[in-house]
């Protein structure tokens, strides 16, 4: 009787361990998961303005596009404030729409190849934040499900955030540019 319940202690603490270590894991890969989305962010950050400057012998009006844009990527790089990001993204767009009155610009070698590398930018980030979303929809799985989520509450591991802009006018809006 007495082996029996150290056989079921062990296994307890056994589970324990491994439940806590797993939790640790797909913690960290969140995490990790989020970092790349930040190094697409300053990527396209660090694109965007080259392609305000490019733009600039073609309108009067991206120049205040380009202001607001350094202002939100600031915010944006100071806290992660989502509100910036929005805010960002919808100036980003507004810049394309820019682009399209503009057929000259368009047919520009040095904004065109910016425009290719934004594209890039884009997939990478729209896939980086898939690959995020996905490892917090397994993290906070794995916090709620029985019996994992008592080892979760035990030791005090919190649901992530999935990563969701919150105009979905920005998102969900089309942006076409014509070649």
């Amino acid at each position: 009787m007495t082996i029996a319940l150290i056989v079921i202690l062990v296994i307890m603490v056994l589970y324990v361990i491994i439940t806590y270590n797993k939790f640790v894991t797909l913690k960290k890969q969140m995490n990790n998961s989020y970092s790349v989305i930040d190094v697409y962010l300053k990527k396209r950050f660090d694109l965007i303005p080259n392609l305000v400057e490019v733009t600039k012998g073609y309108a009067n009006y991206e120049q205040d596009v380009l202001t607001k844009i350094t202002e939100y990527r600031t915010a944006y790089n100071q806290d992660k404030n989502k509100d910036a990001l929005n805010k960002l993204n919808e100036q980003y767009n507004n810049l394309i729409l820019v682009v399209e009155n503009y057929p000259e610009l368009k047919a520009s070698e040095q904004f065109l190849k910016l425009q290719k590398s934004l594209i890039k930018v884009e997939s990478e980030l729209q896939a980086a934040r898939r690959i995020y979303n996905n490892d917090t929809t397994k993290y906070n799985t794995k916090l709620n499900v029985f019996p994992s989520n008592i080892i979760g509450k035990i030791f005090h591991f919190k649901e992530g955030e999935l990563f969701e802009l919150e105009d979905r006018k920005i998102e969900g809006e089309n942006i076409k540019v014509d070649m």
